[in-house]
């Protein structure tokens, strides 16, 4: 198997794993407080994985674009823990948050140039159906 395959798994768990652990935090913080401590255990981990080059080396753009990146990110991950924490429940809100592929499979023909094939058209649609099913 290809090494993009298991850090794919790997994020499958994490992330699994994580929507269990947002809602758990939800029921005792607030969606912002959820959010610092979020961020707080992300620093923690960043040694781990940092290369040591030096941060500022890189071209502006890809710092720009990291940071904007981070930015979105950010609130993106506030908007779950506030809509988990406003009586969301964590089988419904976390599979809506995770079709955020859906963005991307449908703006990158036009920013990427990818194309679309049929295929990630019906997964596209399915998804959708599935969200709708699991909410209602």
């Amino acid at each position: 198997m290809a090494s993009w395959f298991w850090l794919a798994v790997v994020v499958l768990i994490s992330w699994g794993v994580v929507g269990l652990l947002q809602k758990l935090s939800t029921n005792h913080l607030s969606g912002e407080s959820a959010t610092i401590w979020l961020i707080v255990g992300f620093v923690l981990f960043l040694p781990l994985i940092y290369p040591g080059k030096m941060v500022f080396s890189y071209p502006f753009r890809g710092i720009a674009l990291g940071l904007l990146s981070g930015f979105v990110n950010a609130l993106g991950a506030w908007a779950l823990l506030a809509a988990l924490r406003s009586g969301g429940k964590a089988s419904v809100v976390s599979p809506f948050g995770a079709l955020y592929p859906i963005v991307v499979v449908l703006i990158a023909p036009f920013i990427l140039h990818e194309s679309i094939s049929l295929m990630q058209g019906v997964g596209v649609v399915c998804a959708l159906i599935a969200v709708a099913l699991l909410s209602s």
